[in-house]
């Protein structure tokens, strides 16, 4: 008896020892596992910025010649199309008329000079109206659908609800420059981070600059050279206030007003955004 307590009172020591470092051993290599996955993550984000933060940077002395919107269309064009028609000629901003550069910041970002490139209180607004839209494009839904059961007809086409955006040229620049558009939390909130990249680096003149030389116009229609040589066959250092007006009405939508540029909406709103442009301040 005593020599069978001495043999569990030793001998099993050790034996239940090393059962518990290996206990230990395997339930931490996964923690060590999770903690260089994480780690890695970490870097490879850290690496991301630095890259979006090097590229802003070399806009200094160099402009950028094509953007991540503008390669994407090139693609969709190629492929729906199997041709790829496309204008755009880059100019300094000394060949951009002042007409244009106000017409742009009355209609897309009043703000312009003021903020550090993002409006919060825009971006609140905006949501609030989607949550509205969204909530009648539902009920509008619901009350089809409930119709559409009574008589056994088809069902019809589902309402989508417009979305409304709250950004600022310096946001839309850094998803056009960088990001894809998709609407996601992850994307949003790298576009937060690139534009205060480019507000951080770059002077606002230089970013509206930018802005104009690669924002989209139509079809295949890229930059303020392109589009005054599109739509009204002068230069953009030519432009009357008029033209410049219509011009930035299009730019929410400029696929869609591209096929209708001198509607009554286009005309009409550009005479709201004539009479603003006098108040903008340049940078």
């Amino acid at each position: 008896m005593a020599r069978r307590a001495a043999c569990n009172g030793r001998g099993a020591g050790p034996v239940a020892r090393r059962g518990r470092r290996r206990r230990h051993r395997m339930t931490g290599r996964p923690l060590r596992s999770l903690g260089r996955l994480v780690g890695l993550l970490a870097l490879c984000g850290l690496s991301l910025q630095l890259y979006f933060l090097l590229r802003i940077v070399l806009m200094l002395v160099l402009a950028p010649q094509s953007t991540t919107f503008q390669r994407s269309e090139i693609w969709r064009l190629a492929t729906e199309q199997h041709q790829v028609l496309w204008s755009q000629d880059s100019v300094p901003a000394e060949q951009i008329s002042d007409h244009l550069r106000r017409a742009v910041i009355a209609s897309e970002d009043a703000g312009f000079v003021d903020h550090n490139g993002v409006e919060w209180d825009a971006i609140e607004k905006a949501w609030e109206r989607n949550q509205k839209a969204e909530a009648r494009a539902e009920k509008i839904n619901a009350q089809r659908e409930q119709r559409t059961q009574n008589t056994s007809k088809a069902a019809p086409a589902k309402v989508t609800p417009k979305v409304v955006g709250g950004s600022t040229i310096s946001q839309q620049l850094a998803k056009n420059l960088f990001l894809s558009g998709e609407r996601t939390a992850l994307r949003k909130a790298q576009e937060f981070v690139i534009t205060f990249m480019l507000e951080a680096v770059l002077d606002k003149r230089t970013l509206l600059t930018i802005y104009l030389n690669n924002v989209e116009w139509g079809e295949g229609v890229f930059g303020a050279q392109a589009a005054s040589r599109h739509y009204f066959r002068v230069d953009a250092g030519r432009l009357a206030p008029q033209q410049a007006a219509r011009l930035a009405v299009m730019l929410p939508a400029p696929k869609a007003f591209e096929k209708r540029p001198g509607s009554a909406y286009v005309i009409g709103r550009a005479a709201t955004i004539a009479a603003r442009m006098g108040a903008v301040e340049l940078p």
